[in-house]
């Protein structure tokens, strides 16, 4: 049975690790970023990362109850950058597209690390402030709350949908990644009109805009689906009331 969590003032180490650095779960946290972007998921393991801590492997139980529960917690650092900073402008729209990149962003800084938490629920702090404050702008805009959570739903899966599907792409080796991008090139570019019309019209197109990421255009669409909602739902209200 896994070791019961106490406080992290109560788990400070009084004296330094090996390394010279006091424990603590942001340096648990920052160590394990870093030693899945060099080694990817298969590399973080509580051995390795005692090594890299210069402490014993089994000190990580006093700060986290495994492996899954460090995960956890990786996950719930990527959204605490995200949001890190950010003040709402007033604007919605504005506000929730601006979010949705940052949290695109931040877990594509840690690709390896984005495709081990994109689809996790961490119920941590950062996680439950950054819900409270995207189902705030949808309440505050005028959305039923039936409709905020619909479009709430909309909005994080696609931001994390899309953030696990790029940080895949970047995690590839570099030969596998530049391969995939040729393709465009390589292969469809030169399809001939007379057998894929369709392709050998928007070849060139294709070969611009595939290999980068669809998620800003795929978040605008959102984003025009929930304004022109909203839209909607005034102009019925007002023609109730008239």
């Amino acid at each position: 049975m896994p070791k019961p969590v106490v406080p992290e003032e109560a788990r400070r180490r009084r004296r330094p690790t090996k390394s010279g650095a006091v424990l603590s779960q942001q340096l648990i946290v920052e160590t394990a970023l870093r030693m899945l972007q060099e080694h990817g998921s298969a590399g973080l393991t509580v051995r390795r990362l005692g090594t890299a801590l210069g402490a014993d492997p089994s000190t990580l139980y006093r700060y986290f109850n495994g492996i899954d529960d460090l995960t956890l917690a990786i996950g719930d650092t990527l959204v605490g950058r995200a949001v890190a900073g950010w003040e709402s402008t007033g604007d919605w729209r504005a506000d929730l597209r601006e979010l949705g990149l940052r949290i695109h962003a931040a877990y594509l800084r840690h690709p390896q690390a984005a495709v081990l938490t994109a689809s996790r629920v961490t119920g941590k702090a950062y996680e439950v402030a950054a819900d409270e404050t995207i189902l705030g702008l949808l309440r505050t805009a005028g959305f039923t709350d039936t409709d905020t959570v619909r479009i709430y739903h909309a909005f994080i899966d696609q931001s994390l949908a899309f953030a696990a599907l790029d940080a895949a792409s970047l995690a590839l080796p570099a030969g596998s990644r530049t391969a995939d991008e040729e393709v465009w090139q390589a292969t469809y570019a030169r399809l001939p009109a007379a057998t894929h019309p369709h392709i050998a019209a928007t070849a060139h197109l294709l070969a611009a805009r595939m290999n980068h990421s669809a998620y800003p255009t795929a978040l605008e669409m959102l984003l025009d689906s929930a304004w022109a909602q909203l839209g909607a739902a005034h102009r019925g209200n007002d023609g109730g009331n008239g």
